[in-house]
């Protein structure tokens, strides 16, 4: 007679797109603020595989019959079960984790789902798994790792196909935004600055460190969407051979320099590509010791990334694909897809907070700000990742006389400025450009007419990448018990120490 074999109790279950996952609140990391993020995945795999198709290459012809994926960090399998039954096309999925418990989460899931036919579970080391895959390469490998995925990165790039995808999530907000120079350093090889910007820098120090572990394997990257939001940065990049292109990493990464007075912002490149063919060196100093602006010192950063953020031939391709979606974020995905599209292909932004604070003045409003630029003969855009940005290709010197300008029209008291600030060094210097605050028609984009949802929501109570090794999943249903709420007002319950006047005797040790 057979023993039959009991299954494990579960709680509750997880409903997320066509998906459902089974939690026993062991062992389950679910954080549903990520719903936006495995929403754009499935959008960004479905437009990927569409391309494929359309594609008469060698290669493309050889996925032609579905291509296969590996998410290396799997956890409970969500996102795989996700690909597997929204999108098409997919001939195989590795649903991968070092850990036992999240293996076995995966096996019951994927049995929950009925798609046994497509998805593989496997416990093995995610760096090792990619390294015996150098040979039967993936067509896409999906890393949303706990932190930084640096560690990840030599593996994934060798043994991603030709004309592959990785998508790449790094949660480490803190060292990215400049808040440990050295620790950023040591994970992602370059040097991060505290700066409004912050949060492009982050995409394009991660972008750096993609391309440099895939030029030692004489491999390019070409972004085709590179995202902040929320509390993390998430790129989708594809990767080719070619050692010859390989070569034009240098004239696509470079250093930047920022103001420690004004903030203004500088990059340079590492080499230049000339005219006749072949690269020549950059010339120093690009820029001078004391800030041209306001006489400040500067600090040095990157290298990073100074390429295209964006693929937009992809991005229109992608809004395209939105109509045949059911997705939960669709509004959203829909706001920032526009808003990047808009996107000037320009390293780095300034925010018209920041600008009008360093003298000290009222802002203007946005269309107010834009329509100066624009009149002046420059474009204009907003960055996806702020909605008080100004990213420009106005040099320094024309921004600043546009904020002069402004104040001249709205003074600041100037005897409570010290005389070394930057504020009245910047105020003092004359103005050399013709500036009209005239509401320009272009100064509207077309993303904030049409009322779309730009950026991102205010936090949630999930708001956070949460813990590593934890149960995270639905704090408003009160299904975790918080740490952070068990401690609140700790120190007024602890028992009050006993003054000398206590008549009752304490008893010694």
């Amino acid at each position: 007679m057979e023993q039959c074999v009991k299954k494990p109790k579960l709680d509750t279950s997880i409903k997320e797109g066509e998906a459902e996952i089974l939690v026993d609140n062991t062992n389950v990391f679910y954080n549903p603020v990520q719903e936006f993020n495995r929403d754009l995945s499935v959008a960004v795999l479905t437009t990927y595989i569409k391309g494929i198709k359309k594609q008469p290459t060698e290669t493309s012809t050889e996925k032609q019959d579905g291509i296969v994926i590996l998410e290396a960090l799997s956890a409970t399998g969500l996102r795989s079960i996700r690909y597997a039954k929204e999108v098409k096309g997919i001939k195989q999925i590795v649903a991968n984790d070092i850990s036992a418990k999240a293996v076995e989460s995966i096996k019951n899931n994927i049995q929950h789902n009925g798609v046994e036919n497509l998805i593989k579970p496997s416990h093995e080391d995610a760096t090792l798994l990619m390294y015996q895959s150098r040979k039967d390469k993936f067509d896409v490998i999906d890393l949303d790792p706990y932190g930084c995925p640096t560690t990840f990165l030599d593996g994934a790039v060798q043994c991603v196909s030709d004309d592959g995808l990785l998508m790449i999530t790094a949660t480490d907000m803190a060292v990215l935004a400049g808040n440990s120079p050295e620790t950023c350093y040591l994970k992602y090889g370059a040097i991060s600055l505290k700066s409004k910007a912050c949060h492009e820098m982050a995409l394009r120090i991660l972008l750096q460190s993609i391309a440099s572990h895939a030029g030692r394997y004489g491999r390019y990257i070409v972004p085709v969407l590179s995202i902040s939001a929320d509390f993390y940065i998430r790129v989708f990049v594809k990767v080719f051979s070619s050692q010859i292109k390989c070569k034009e990493n240098a004239t696509k990464i470079g250093m930047v320099y920022q103001c420690t007075g004004c903030e203004s912002i500088n990059t340079q490149p590492l080499c230049y590509k000339k005219p006749s063919g072949g690269y020549k060196l950059a010339s120093l100093p690009y820029v001078d010791q004391l800030c041209k602006i306001c006489q400040h010192r500067q600090h040095e950063g990157g290298p990073i990334w100074l390429g295209p953020l964006h693929d937009q031939h992809f991005v229109s391709n992608l809004l395209c694909n939105l109509d045949e979606m059911k997705l939960a974020t669709l509004k959203r995905i829909e706001g920032v897809l526009n808003v990047i599209r808009e996107e000037l292909d320009v390293p780095l932004y300034y925010t018209l907070s920041r600008l009008m604070s360093t003298i000290k003045c009222i802002t203007p409003s946005m269309l107010t700000f834009r329509s100066a630029l624009l009149n002046a003969g420059y474009c204009v855009s907003y960055s996806h990742a702020c909605k008080t940005s100004v990213k420009t290709d106005a040099p320094n010197e024309v921004i600043w006389d546009i904020v002069r300008a402004w104040e001249k029209n709205n003074s600041v008291k100037r005897d409570k400025l010290s005389n070394d600030s930057p504020a009245i060094r910047i105020l003092k210097t004359p103005m050399t450009t013709n500036v009209s605050f005239d509401i320009h028609p272009l100064a509207n984009p077309l993303s904030r007419q049409n009322k779309l949802t730009r950026f991102q929501q205010n936090p949630t109570i999930n708001w956070g990448p949460g813990t590593r090794a934890r149960t995270r999943i639905d704090l408003e249903n009160g299904v975790e018990n918080s740490k952070k709420i068990r401690n609140q007002n700790k120190n007024s319950r602890k028992e009050k120490p006993r003054s000398t006047n206590d008549t009752e005797k304490i008893k010694p040790l």
